[in-house]
């Protein structure tokens, strides 16, 4: 964005499931970093993002991933959470950026960081699109494990997603502390008949 400046990348995954922590990262890429699978983490195959999230774990200046559980979401809200992740994320940067690049049209300052926000960022920054990948493969990558102690919800399938077999489950097994209490699909309210 800005020549010479130290930028970092930032992005979410798991705004919208049902179950599970969301999940942030923020990424400094070497200057001149392009790698032919580099997209937005929604626009690419599973197999495209982990293989992404090696190279971009060797080959980043800097990266770190962070993770907000499902009750501090409800408690700050999923839109808090997802900035709360962000910033938590950049400060265990090993590497202080200069200015943050941030996915979306929120943010809020905090510790003197300069940032712009970029709707649809994660399609026009590699950093934010860097970010992207390790958002989304550390946060599948975690759903798949607790899936093994939450059978049932196929979490190893829809990571957490309003999926019919998902709301299916919730109506015959119930809520489990990976759930977040705070929305839920109209499926799921309470009827009066």
């Amino acid at each position: 964005m800005r020549e010479g400046v130290v930028e970092a990348g930032c992005d979410e995954a798991g705004r919208g499931p049902l179950a599970g922590p969301v999940f942030a990262a923020a990424v400094i890429l070497p200057k001149d970093f392009s790698h032919p699978l580099l997209n937005d983490s929604k626009q690419m195959s599973e197999k495209a993002r982990e293989t992404l999230r090696e190279v971009i774990e060797k080959e980043a200046v800097a990266w770190a991933v962070e993770a907000v559980m499902p009750q501090e979401i409800d408690s700050i809200n999923i839109l808090n959470a997802s900035i709360t992740g962000m910033q938590r994320a950049v400060r265990k940067l090993s590497l202080r950026p200069e200015l943050l690049l941030i996915d979306g049209n929120r943010f809020r300052p905090f510790d003197g960081y300069e940032y712009v926000t970029i709707v649809h960022g994660d399609a026009t920054y590699a950093s934010i699109a860097a970010a992207s990948v390790l958002a989304k493969t550390h946060r599948d990558e975690y759903m798949r494990k607790i899936a093994a102690e939450f059978p049932g919800y196929g979490w190893e399938r829809n990571y957490g997603y309003p999926t019919r077999e998902h709301i299916e489950a919730i109506k015959r097994l119930g809520y489990t502390p990976q759930h977040r209490r705070s929305f839920h699909p109209k499926e799921l309210e309470p009827t009066l008949f």
